[in-house]
């Protein structure tokens, strides 16, 4: 499917940065859209594509926001940008603690990516378990952006278990229970993204999916010597 590609204006301070386009085929009536295929998603589940949206073009930046701790989100491609054209738009980074600047450039994606990203999130939670029926059109669409609706076969990045759509609204301490997460935690890549229970997410850390198995596959063999 050929996209419609034209320029989509934005009041972000960061607009300079990266033009962001509409994604709509080419030559659709009615105004651009950056995300046309979370349209259902909009009225249906509004969190959820909320979530699809932050998760995709944003960095998880810091709990809060202070010159120390950095910017608490930013999208993700600004953080390609140099020091230098990082200080034009206001971010120091030598003002910032190392790990921080470690952090945020890990997040970094530019911006192919992250729309790539957020195509295959939603192709990903319509194929859940008890998610809303995707209306055809929107099948066809991600079918036609490569990203096509499988259903019942989104599973945990992590431990490999069926996801079910309820958990996105099943939250414990004001955390929800299905977490973006990647099989590389600093690579944001379509093939590298998908999504998880909380709790898998967190006990993965910052190991690759690889390296968290083997971890467990010593700690059991430690514990449980012969089995």
């Amino acid at each position: 499917m050929a996209a419609c590609g034209k320029a989509i204006r934005t009041r972000s301070r960061y607009a300079a940065s990266t033009q962001r386009v509409c994604f709509k085929p080419a030559g659709h009536g009615g105004k651009c859209e950056e995300f046309p295929y979370l349209r259902h998603f909009v009225i249906a589940a509004p969190k959820v594509a909320d979530k699809i949206i932050r998760d995709s073009i944003m960095t998880t930046g810091a709990a809060w926001k202070s010159e120390k701790a950095g910017p608490n989100r930013i999208l993700r491609w600004v953080m390609l940008r140099s020091d230098e054209e990082l200080a034009d738009l206001g971010i120091n980074m030598a003002n910032l603690k190392p790990q921080v600047v470690a952090k945020l450039r890990e997040k970094a994606a530019d911006y192919s990516s992250c729309m790539a990203v957020a195509q295959k999130l939603t192709s990903l939670a319509y194929g859940m378990a008890n998610s809303p029926e995707a209306p055809l059109e929107i099948q066809h669409e991600l079918e036609e952006l490569g990203v096509p609706v499988v259903l019942g076969r989104t599973s945990c990045l992590v431990c490999g278990e069926a996801l079910d759509f309820n958990l996105f609204a099943a939250a414990k301490r004001g955390k929800a229970e299905i977490e973006t997460s990647h099989s590389n935690p600093r690579l944001h890549i379509p093939a590298n993204v998908g999504f998880a229970h909380r709790a898998c997410n967190i006990a993965q850390g910052n190991k690759t999916v690889e390296e968290f198995y083997d971890w467990i596959t010593e700690i059991l063999a430690r514990v449980r010597p012969g089995q």
